[in-house]
């Protein structure tokens, strides 16, 4: 389980995916999923990541980590559009937020936001 989680990208490491198994924020058809558990193709896979609930149904085992443009051939995202624009809005709430008093934004926090709204 934790080494599928890594190789279709849901997670960025091997151990933070086995961290987020044993937390139980991993489930597969409402049980929760321990590392070591196999997946097989049609397996309903629920990971809760922060405010984000994603639900990822299985498409296949690769033999390692995938490129970005691989995912879909092994996993089909079935992530409700809701949870994705809260996360959009959580992840621009971060940025946006600053304590009253906290004065200026500094030249790097003002290159990060710039970043984050560039026009597309």
């Amino acid at each position: 389980m934790d080494r599928w989680l890594w190789t279709v990208r849901l997670f960025k490491s091997r151990s933070l995916a086995t961290d987020a198994c044993r937390a139980g924020s991993v489930t597969i058809g409402g049980e929760p999923a321990k590392p070591a558990r196999e997946v097989k193709p049609g397996d309903e896979v629920v990971v809760r990541q922060g405010l984000i609930r994603r639900v990822v149904i299985v498409r296949g085992c690769p033999p390692g980590r995938v490129g970005a443009k691989l995912v879909p051939t092994f996993c089909e995202d079935r992530t409700p559009p809701e949870a994705r624009a809260l996360a959009e809005q959580d992840r621009l709430g971060h940025f946006l937020a600053r304590e009253r008093g906290s004065g200026r934004p500094t030249k790097r926090d003002r290159r990060v936001l710039d970043q984050v709204f560039r026009p597309i």
